[in-house]
């Protein structure tokens, strides 16, 4: 059917309106929620990295300090970060003179450019170095089919300063920071930032709320619950887990903590009485835990690599 001219043009228009509407529906929103005084979380989503989300599906902390403020984790990439600081500065009119990688995770350090050319500090584990090198070119790659041209501007850039110890207490305009590491967990360098002053800790991976934890080719289950159990010492009263909504000790345990011990104690019992790697995994009870998101998908990945853990042990 033939339109006129200005028929068609208007339709177009509409067209265009729509897609636009349709891609601002989607467009992640990083916002940045109270916690504690002057401590806030941006809650990603729990679900995985994709275009809309931008790969922002993991947990990003804010401290405001009368010196500046320190971010915890940089995003998945350049105009991830980008986001992260407006969404910064609708809190605090302070510049960010710090950033905490909290592992090696894509979404922990890949903003660490942008920031680091805003003159922030950028600050990680020496643990989490080599993992950082040999990953950084598949993160790019994975990110690449999901995030296409919103991934353009990113170079993966390492930390300027990273600390050895297990524990390391910093100070940022008269307020504590104690950085803990436990030699990681779900990645090599792992480590939990701690408030003490308002007892919150941003875990990082250590904890997992409302979704299935990933135990990966370069995770330990075993050192991932000798970092938690150094979290659960701290008695805190509330945590900023590295993807779920803000949460207690109890939800922390019964969602990250028993999982992981109920796997590796299953999983040594099935290597001690010679039961393949088949029967293993169909012999562990996991119903506890499958109403967690993801919970189908990753379990099996879980089950699989804890039993070679406890094989190689």
């Amino acid at each position: 059917m033939f339109l006129p001219c200005s028929r068609r043009r208007a339709l177009q228009i509409a067209a265009t309106a729509l897609l636009a509407a349709g891609a601002t529906a989607h467009a992640i929103e990083v916002k940045f929620q109270p916690v504690a005084p002057g401590v806030y979380a941006f809650i990603g989503e729990k679900a995985g990295r994709s275009y809309e989300n931008e790969g922002l599906n993991a947990n990003i902390g804010l401290v405001v300090t009368p010196a500046g403020a320190l971010l915890i984790d940089s995003g998945a990439s350049l105009q991830g970060a980008q986001k992260i600081h407006a969404a910064v500065k609708q809190v605090t009119p302070q510049p960010v003179k710090w950033v905490i990688n909290t592992g090696g995770q894509d979404h922990r350090w890949l903003g660490n450019g942008y920031f680091a050319a805003q003159g922030a500090e950028v600050i990680a584990h020496a643990d989490a170095k080599a993992d950082m090198q040999a990953r950084g070119g598949d993160h790019m790659s994975g990110l690449k089919n999901e995030l296409k041209e919103k991934l353009d501007g990113t170079v993966p850039s390492l930390p300027s300063r990273w600390l050895t110890g297990q524990d390391e207490t910093l100070n940022l305009g008269g307020m504590a920071i104690e950085v803990k590491h436990r030699k990681g967990g779900h990645t090599p360098g792992d480590l939990m930032v701690w408030l003490p002053q308002q007892r919150v800790v941003f875990s990082g991976d250590i904890v997992y709320v409302d979704r299935m934890l990933g135990v990966l080719p370069f995770s330990h289950a075993g050192r991932w619950l000798e970092s938690f159990a150094a979290l659960e010492a701290l008695q805190p009263a509330r945590i900023v887990p590295g993807h779920g909504e803000v949460c207690d000790l109890p939800t922390a345990r019964a969602q990250t903590r028993d999982y992981l011990q109920a796997l590796r104690t299953h999983m040594k019992q099935a290597v001690e009485n010679g039961d393949d790697i088949g029967a293993a995994i169909k012999g562990f009870d996991a119903k506890p835990w499958m109403g967690l998101l993801n919970a189908a998908e990753l379990h099996p990945g879980n089950a699989s690599r804890t039993y070679l853990e406890l094989e190689r042990e």
